[in-house]
């Protein structure tokens, strides 16, 4: 610093100045010229000291919001990865389930062709299936025997509460 040519010291604002415009920002986050001029007369304080006020508070709050949407953002994809590992479970679980119909449905229609006797469905509820029905000689004449295969242990829900004539694609 030049001791001949004197610059104006800036002055750290007080704790009601800074109030005073922590409210004008509330209020308004553009501070038009007006209202800059305004402020500077009512607090004693240079124009240019309010505008860069201004400039700094508008970047911390526009940093702050953008902190917080990225909390919000980062919430909804934990969310979302876990429905979506719920999800991919459901599917692995519905697949096996599927999986299980059809041999039964193949091993079905092989006794159906047959003489009416099922001879492949000793593994019917080796997945978790619920009737225990491992005899080779097992008669799948009755839909509902083939459904209480299909269903989860410890699951008792009767077929004609589920299932009704039009949902039978066998």
């Amino acid at each position: 610093m030049n001791p001949q040519t004197p610059k104006t010291l800036k002055k750290r604002l007080n704790d009601e100045q800074v109030r005073v415009l922590e409210a004008s920002f509330d209020a308004d986050k553009k501070l038009e010229p007006e209202r800059k001029f305004q402020l500077a007369r009512d607090l004693g304080v240079p124009p240019r000291q309010i505008a860069i006020w201004y400039q700094n508070k508008r970047a911390r709050w526009k940093n702050q919001s953008l902190e917080l949407d990225h909390g919000v953002t980062q919430v909804r994809l934990e969310a979302a990865l876990s429905e979506k590992r719920e999800l991919e479970k459901e599917v692995d679980m519905l697949r096996a389930e599927l999986r299980r119909a059809q041999d039964m449905l193949i091993a079905f229609r092989q006794a159906q062709a047959g003489d009416g006797r099922v001879s492949a469905v000793s593994s019917c509820c080796d997945e978790g299936g619920g009737s225990s029905l491992n005899d080779d000689s097992a008669n799948w004449t009755n839909v509902e025997e083939l459904y209480a295969c299909l269903m989860p242990k410890g699951q008792t829900c009767p077929v004609s509460e589920v299932v009704n004539e039009r949902d039978y694609w066998v």
